[in-house]
């Protein structure tokens, strides 16, 4: 017999990922998939937080909601009471609980957390610079990159690039074959540019196993063979040391903590350039 799965509905002023992300936290506390999300961004009028609460009800799910503008928060207060829904107001108690410490009024204006900012700008240009540089698709762009990462198969090269391209840093990343010669823009490089990155074979093994079985694929090839591993491994070593760049094993560390390493390389790159 299925799991009941209930249905939770996000509604909000602006594009609702606040409340999705709460949800989603909450959810996580149950079970993988335990509740159904359906998400209504740009909510602005009554009418348009009524078509919500109708299907709400109709599908006795439960309701949760950002909203800036009062008299529409309030709205949705009360018809929710009146259909008996369980309903979460996110906003409006950190609003009010704000209002009564500061010594300013709130703006009241929707979205004023997503605005396009410079940071924001530079964040989706990085992110754009990423995908484009993902798996030495474009070597021209190398020179352009804050840092290149280089290494095997399955050694986090894409994950943590596009973690990196969040905080704005332009990320290039390049894989190493044994069969095939290492890109001539590679060397081209400041050494300092270039941060290789290594796996324990073991532990690669392990992982290219768990990505063949995810693609229904044999997992018993030669991309998760120890043996052939080991050659890999051993090769971007040498090609690290070409290199001269400085390396770290992610066999232990998490992107977050990976991303870390590297950011302290970046920004130690930049201070020695100023000085």
């Amino acid at each position: 017999m299925e799991a009941y799965k209930p249905v939770v509905y996000v509604l909000s002023d602006s594009l609702g990922e606040t409340a999705e992300l709460v949800v989603r936290a909450a959810a996580s506390q149950f079970d993988a998939g335990a509740v159904e999300l359906r998400k209504f961004g740009y909510v602005l009028t009554c009418e348009a937080a009524d078509r919500v609460i109708d299907e709400a009800t109709r599908c006795e799910g439960v309701l949760v909601y950002t909203l800036v503008i009062p008299e529409l928060r309030e709205h949705v207060s009360r018809r929710a009471r009146e259909a008996g829904l369980v309903a979460v107001d996110i906003m409006g108690p950190m609003l009010e609980a704000l209002s009564r410490v500061m010594r300013v009024q709130p703006k009241l204006k929707p979205g004023l957390v997503h605005r396009m900012d410079e940071q924001y700008f530079r964040r989706v240009e990085a992110v754009e610079f990423a995908v484009k540089c993902d798996d030495g698709k474009d070597l021209r762009s190398l020179p352009l990159a804050d840092v290149v990462l280089v290494g095997v198969s399955r050694t986090s090269k894409t994950p943590l690039s596009l973690y990196l391209a969040q905080r704005t840093y332009k990320v290039a990343n390049v894989p190493l074959v044994p069969e095939i010669e290492p890109p001539a823009e590679l060397f081209a490089l400041p050494r300092e540019k270039v941060i290789g990155l290594t796996l324990a074979p073991e532990r690669l093994s392990k992982v290219r196993r768990e990505r063949l079985k995810s693609l229904g694929l044999d997992e018993n090839s030669t991309y998760a063979d120890l043996g052939r591993i080991m050659e890999e491994v051993a090769f971007a070593e040498e090609v690290f040391k070409k290199l001269g760049c400085a390396v770290i094993d992610v066999t232990e560390k998490a992107v977050e903590e990976a991303a870390a390493t590297v950011i302290h390389i970046i920004e130690g790159v930049r201070r020695k350039d100023v000085s």
